[in-house]
């Protein structure tokens, strides 16, 4: 019975141990954090009643002026360095990609077959794996599935003819269900850009605009090199993924000690996880100003050229970028110069200003539907 009790004693102490040094793990490195929750680090009420966009946002802002390269943070347990600045951003997704080439996620092709997946992979399986899905992405492959995007659009654009009648006042649709008959990857995307063209019509009639001009010039055809010059259609999704992060944070794993450029006394220790608050630096006022207004300007070409790549990162950056991106694109561009060249969409009574967002959802994603009102043009 004794032997028991100092066991269970022996325990008590570790674990005490254990969870005060992984609270103090960046204080003990000199590094600052905001003092982490015994439980949940500092993503109190994650899952539960905060979603996981406005944590991120709010952490990056704690420290936004403080100068750090990173600072600490806590995934519940998994202490993290948490990349403020965007310069050392661009070293660990491109200049220094061979020390944080991995996710750190868990994966076993062996015992859990589904996690063995190119975003989890690491390491040779990684590089393999991404070597053989490129090729599925060139031009002249997204040319060749061109065809099939474009009917699935124009039978989308008949099941809408359906459900909208030729009448003033057309009808009311919830149009997040809707957007997944086209399809599932991108419908998210679609949907967020309806709903910020409903309340903005002045934006949404220009876009329009230019969707009929373009398709003028091709002879009226929605072809692969039509879809390419709808210019603002490009800053009207880009704005959209900036506003709308679906995955608020980008992850990697540092391979190696790495001492930060310039601030010799920041070192991101091997195997430490990292987090690139992508959301946040979208919604940096320095880098965008007015970050809440939605502003296709933003995505103007001049714009784009006077930016660095890393602070706009829906897609990620670098080797690990997402493999699916342009083919992604390429079906959101159809998926709303379809409907804008048919449809006009506007708020209306059941339309929720702003979206109640569902703090369950791992990626950004509302409670209930979006109503909007939709009208033949």
């Amino acid at each position: 019975m004794l032997f028991i009790i100092y066991l269970l004693s022996a325990i008590s102490a570790l674990l005490v141990y254990l969870l005060h040094r992984n609270m103090n793990y960046w204080k003990s490195r000199g590094i600052p954090q905001e003092p982490p929750h015994l439980i949940y680090g500092n993503v109190v009420g994650f899952r539960k009643t905060r979603v996981l966009n406005d944590l991120v946002i709010e952490y990056y802002n704690k420290f936004r002026k403080s100068g750090h390269p990173f600072v600490g943070f806590a995934f519940i347990q998994k202490q993290s360095a948490f990349i403020m600045d965007t310069k050392l951003a661009k070293n660990i997704l491109i200049k220094d990609f061979a020390n944080f080439a991995d996710r750190g996620q868990f994966h076993n092709e062996h015992n859990d077959p589904l996690t063995g997946h190119l975003f989890n992979l690491d390491g040779k399986r990684w590089r393999e794996m991404r070597q053989k899905l490129s090729p599925t992405f060139t031009s002249g492959k997204m040319k060749f599935m061109f065809p099939t995007v474009i009917k699935v659009s124009e039978e989308f654009v008949e099941v809408m003819m359906e459900n909208v009648p030729a009448k003033t006042g057309g009808a009311i649709i919830e149009i997040k269900d809707l957007m997944a008959r086209f399809t599932t990857d991108v419908s998210s995307t679609m949907t967020y850009a309806l709903y910020e063209l409903a309340q903005h019509t002045d934006i949404q009639d220009r876009l329009r605009e230019d969707i009929q001009e373009v398709l003028q010039q091709h002879d009226g055809k929605l072809t692969y090199e039509c879809v390419k010059a709808m210019r603002y259609l490009d800053q009207v999704i880009s704005e959209t993924l900036r506003l709308y992060t679906l995955v608020p944070f980008l992850e990697r794993k540092a391979l190696n000690d790495y001492v930060v450029p310039g601030h010799p006394k920041y070192v991101i220790e091997k195997g430490t996880q990292i987090i690139l608050p992508a959301a946040a630096y979208h919604r940096d006022e320095d880098l965008y100003p007015e970050p809440e207004k939605f502003d296709p300007e933003r995505f103007s070409p001049e714009q784009v050229a006077a930016r660095d790549s890393v602070e706009w990162l829906p897609f990620g950056d670098g080797p690990r970028n997402c493999v699916g991106m342009r083919f992604g694109q390429m079906q959101t561009r159809i998926g709303l110069a379809q409907l804008l060249r048919n449809f006009k969409f506007t708020v209306c009574d059941k339309t929720d200003i702003p979206l109640i967002y569902d703090p369950k959802s791992l990626i950004i994603g509302t409670i209930g539907g979006i109503y909007l009102r939709v009208e033949r043009v």
